[in-house]
């Protein structure tokens, strides 16, 4: 067994993947973490794993330190929402960074074919993936409409072009993602990743759906719906009034005040959206026009979409 052992190490080494990491964000979800994280070790490309806790007080950052000593923690004593992903990005140094929710999971194999494809496509930022929903291993429904994107991108793309993704199932650029400056410090959580694919879009990056990628995803029930409804509400009016031209950022904005609930929620996330206005018109700059057609061609689309509602 000892002979052995030189050679086995050989192997797991010939496994690795250098080129891209993991950053994980979670908030009060241990149990569901650790099922993650088991996963994500196990995984033949060997991603270095960065697990970002977000102010949890339910023994997360213990666990993790007692189950996983090979996995890079960092405890925040506050919760940074989506920014948090900015502080694992920080602590890497691959070429391409993987995210996770901590209720998903890569594919084994699927990392390795992220950044082949990256690799190939040296203006590719984003490559989105594949959604099985557990248990069960159902595509969710937002997979067909990645499948069937209206969005024109570059012929050499090898999957359909997208205008914004899910960071929860998609494996990014390092170089992209600090050229723009990482997720919003202002939109905290929820359709953060819209207001990045914009300024990616910009800048002349290109973002795909791969369906060579998997991620598993099992919904934790440990969420609260009404706030996520809340900011993502806010946070598209954000997105929306700080990057589309006049004409479209007023279409955008009857649509949503015509098909969100007539609730508290509802109220309490354009209360927010409102009161940012400030800021928003001080910081508003829109987008080239090149980059904007990937958002009006999303339109139709948003407005029939079966996944992508404001309800709680």
């Amino acid at each position: 067994m000892t002979a052995a052992e030189p050679g086995t190490r050989a192997a797991t080494d010939a496994r690795r993947d250098p080129r891209v990491a993991v950053v994980v964000i979670t908030h009060q979800r241990r149990d569901e973490l650790l099922v993650a994280l088991e996963r994500l070790i196990a995984l033949p490309e060997q991603p270095h794993v960065v697990v970002v806790d977000n102010g949890s007080t339910d023994g997360t950052a213990e666990a993790v330190r007692t189950r996983f000593p090979q996995v890079e923690l960092i405890a925040s004593p506050e919760n940074l929402g989506a920014v948090g992903r900015n502080l694992g990005v920080a602590r890497l140094d691959t070429p391409y960074v993987a995210f996770c929710d901590d209720d998903t999971w890569w594919e084994p194999g699927a990392l390795r074919t992220a950044a082949d494809t990256l690799d190939a496509h040296p203006r590719l930022a984003v490559v989105t993936a594949r959604i099985l929903v557990e248990p069960g291993s159902t595509e969710d429904p937002i997979v067909a409409e990645l499948r069937d994107s209206p969005v024109r991108g570059a012929e050499w793309l090898p999957g359909p072009a997208l205008g914004s993704f899910l960071a929860g199932a998609s494996v990014l650029r390092r170089e992209a993602f600090d050229e723009v400056g990482g997720f919003s410090e202002r939109l905290w959580l929820g359709g953060e990743e819209e207001l990045m694919a914009g300024d990616l879009a910009a800048r002349g990056w290109e973002l795909c759906y791969l369906p060579a990628l998997t991620v598993h995803h099992q919904a934790s029930t440990a969420r609260d719906p009404h706030k996520r409804r809340a900011d993502g509400i806010r946070n598209t009016l954000w997105t929306t009034w700080l990057r589309r031209p006049i004409r479209p950022a007023l279409r955008r904005t009857v649509h949503l005040l015509r098909t969100v609930p007539r609730d508290r929620v509802t109220a309490r996330g354009l209360v927010q959206a409102v009161r940012g206005l400030p800021w928003v018109l001080r910081e508003r700059r829109v987008l080239p026009p090149h980059a904007e057609a990937r958002f009006a061609a999303l339109e139709a689309a948003q407005r029939t979409s079966a996944a992508r509602k404001y309800v709680s």
